[in-house]
């Protein structure tokens, strides 16, 4: 993915992290381990750009 693409997602996984953290506030969340993995999908999209800004 090229790094605008990254960015793109990036914004996408962060609003995603909001709505869920939203639900669980509100209690309609179903699986609270999402918000984990969408955490651990942040890092590694962020991973990738830091790698891609250093080289």
């Amino acid at each position: 993915m090229s790094s605008a693409e990254l960015e793109t997602k990036l914004k996408e996984l962060k609003n995603e992290l909001f709505n869920l953290r939203f639900q669980h506030a509100i209690n309609q969340l179903d699986n609270p381990h999402k918000i984990s993995d969408v955490k651990k999908d942040i890092a590694r999209v962020m991973t990738v750009l830091r790698e891609k800004k250093d080289a």
